[in-house]
């Protein structure tokens, strides 16, 4: 049976406007200059399902039954799929078919993957208590590094570019050593 290598997991989470879709940006953007394949999950916090073309062939299967309808063109493949609710774990399982090198994923802060912590002031703070398996912490304004607790079990960065040199360097160290 061959062997599968599992892409490396990393989720930024924070709330809304601490700078999570710019991270992913620069961080895809980096890895995908390194050769890496990269894919990405971004929870929908919005409320609501996220749209869709009505009225294309592709939403019509669905709304006649289908679990799911792929549509491919020129190299684009784009999936629809309905259900109650989407796991992430179910979302990360359908994505491991491009066999990726990283999952970078945005949002679903409490699920228990390594993840980027982004804060932009002293009320994001309680996070740092509510999530686990924290590997770094970035604060949107440089002087709230300081109003952090000492001896944190993980790193505190306060530029973006010291932000996304860690995950950049986490990410290839933790595939190099799996």
């Amino acid at each position: 049976m061959a062997m599968v290598d599992l892409p490396v997991i990393l989720q930024i989470v924070g709330y809304q406007n601490s700078g999570k879709t710019t991270a992913m940006y620069e961080v895809i953007q980096r890895l995908s200059l390194k050769g890496q394949k990269v894919v990405t999950i971004k929870h929908h916090g919005h409320g609501g399902k996220p749209d869709i073309a009505e009225g294309k062939d592709s939403a019509r299967h669905v709304e006649g039954g289908a679990l799911a309808s792929l549509i491919e063109g020129e190299g684009r493949v784009l999936l629809h799929a309905e259900q109650s609710e989407w796991t992430l774990k179910e979302q990360i399982h359908l994505l491991l078919a491009l066999s990726p090198d990283i999952v970078l994923i945005e949002g679903h802060k409490h699920e228990g993957y390594p993840k980027a912590v982004l804060l932009r002031d002293e009320s994001d703070f309680h996070l740092l208590d509510e999530l686990d398996n924290i590997k770094v912490v970035y604060c949107f304004l440089e002087d709230l590094a300081y109003k952090l607790p000492e001896q944190l079990a993980y790193p505190v960065v306060s530029s973006r570019v010291e932000l996304y040199n860690w995950i950049e360097d986490y990410v290839l160290a933790t595939k190099s050593s799996s």
